[in-house]
């Protein structure tokens, strides 16, 4: 059998040893699993990415909500892999082309360009970053490989920096509450509501964080929405009769940190498969951008729409005009959000990374393991598709979301990641193919009932433009 590095011999097309790398990885599954809730083996098993994706995830993490994570998470991994990208060849430059002295070190070029960019961009934990590079430091030889390296590394983030100059990620935006009234969404808890900013932040591929929004929730009149409360209603309360031991252990499972708990997974599924540094460069950088990417726009659609969340929406059924509906004033729901409900962030945040994933491997079944601290288990997936069912049901049988908003986010939202890929890091590779219909146009929303259509604007009362 050939090793895994082997596989990428120039003459085999993109797809094809890609679907091989899935093969080997259902016998390394094993492997992966014995990973733990850490995702990933020892540092010294791990190529530089890996091991700066690591350190990178701790620092970004640190009293941030996972949207805004994503963001910084763009920044250094896409510098990681313009550094990558200058050392190894044959990948197409993302942010910046730098230009790489004979023979510069490929891991000091990573370690001082993800250093750069999080002691710039995440400065409360510039020293624990510093602490951390310098010990990767200590282990390079000294001489011009490590210097060269580490030249290219600070050209990368440089890039970077010159690139997010001005995206309005640090700004702070007050929220700013509509006029209440049905389906209006109101902070459900004491705290503000959470990445108020993200709307107004500048996306990394396109042009306005508005350029993907999608069409709006279903009327609350409609015979959809009513069917989405009744079944929030009942399976997502706190105190539920209904829902299973089995259910709410999957609520549980995706309360962990999503950037987080992603972040592991793709780190183990990258070991697992032993990518090499610049497949290890791509697969990271392509994921963590269009994450982010992805995260701008369904912000942006969430405080466009202000979409009330099932609290509000049954303890308040009286005041939807829909005579489906039942109220009741006690409801609580499993799991709480403190944000309007449509779109799903999870639902967005996963579109994004499976998506990326199978237009990277060319297919949706990838095998990989994705582990909980909130309940301390590991659960593994043959197939992207089940991971996106796994978060539309543990969002509706929480309480925290509509069965429709998870659908509909989940289906819109692959779209960006689509168009980075082939614009960005996938361009080089022209013999990737998709063996998966999943083309869809980046505005539709159809809601299948003939009384649910809606234009994507709100003329109803419930949700409107941005009050900021």
């Amino acid at each position: 059998m050939k090793s895994p590095n082997t596989l990428m011999d120039k003459e085999e097309p993109f797809a094809k040893r890609m679907k091989t790398r899935i093969g080997l990885a259902a016998t390394l599954m094993l492997a992966v699993l014995a990973l733990g809730l850490t995702g990933t083996p020892a540092a010294a098993a791990e190529n530089a990415v890996v091991h700066w994706s690591g350190i990178a995830e701790a620092a970004i993490a640190v009293g941030r909500p996972p949207a805004s994570c994503s963001v910084l998470a763009g920044m250094v991994h896409g510098a990681m892999y313009d550094a990558v990208a200058a050392i190894e060849g044959g990948l197409a430059p993302f942010a910046t082309s730098v230009t790489s002295p004979p023979d510069a070190s490929a891991d000091a070029a990573v370690a001082q360009a993800a250093r750069d960019v999080l002691t710039a961009r995440v400065p409360g934990q510039a020293a624990a970053v510093q602490t951390a590079y310098d010990a990767y430091m200590a282990l390079i030889p000294d001489g011009p490989a490590k210097d060269g390296g580490k030249a290219v590394g600070a050209a990368a983030a440089a890039g970077m920096l010159a690139m997010r100059t001005g995206d309005h990620f640090d700004d702070v935006v007050p929220y700013v509450q509509p006029t209440p009234g049905p389906g209006v969404f109101e902070p459900i808890a004491t705290t503000p509501p959470v990445d108020t900013k993200l709307p107004f932040v500048r996306p990394f591929t396109y042009g306005s964080p508005s350029d993907y929004r999608p069409g709006g929730p279903p009327e609350l009149s409609s015979r959809r929405y009513a069917r989405d409360v009744a079944e929030v209603q009942e399976v997502g309360r706190v105190d539920s009769t209904t829902r299973t031991a089995e259910q709410t252990e999957t609520v549980r499972f995706y309360t962990d940190q999503t950037f987080v708990q992603y972040s592991r997974a793709l780190r183990g599924l990258v070991n697992a498969l032993g990518l090499d540094l610049r497949e290890s460069a791509r697969l990271l950088g392509y994921v963590h951008v269009s994450t982010a990417d992805t995260m701008i726009a369904a912000w942006e659609a969430k405080y466009y729409y202000y979409f009330w969340r099932p609290n509000h929406a049954i303890q308040r059924a009286d005041t939807d005009g829909n005579p489906a509906t039942l109220p009741d004033t006690t409801w609580l729901p499993l799991v709480t959000g403190n944000h309007p409900e449509y779109p799903s962030g999870h639902a967005c945040f996963t579109a994004a990374v499976t998506a990326s994933l199978r237009n990277y491997f060319g297919t949706k079944h990838v095998p990989i393991a994705i582990s909980s601290t909130v309940v301390g288990t590991t659960r593994t997936y043959q197939s992207l598709d089940e991971i996106v069912a796994d978060v539309e049901d543990a969002r509706v049988w929480g309480g925290l979301h509509y069965r429709t908003t998870m659908t509909q986010s989940a289906k819109h939202f692959t779209q960006i990641a689509r168009d980075i890929g082939r614009r960005h890091f996938l361009t080089d590779k022209r013999g990737h193919d998709d063996d998966d219909d999943h083309d869809n146009d980046r505005h539709d929303n159809d809601h299948d009932d003939d009384d649910d259509d809606r234009d994507g604007r709100d003329d109803h009362g419930r949700g409107g433009k941005r009050g900021h």
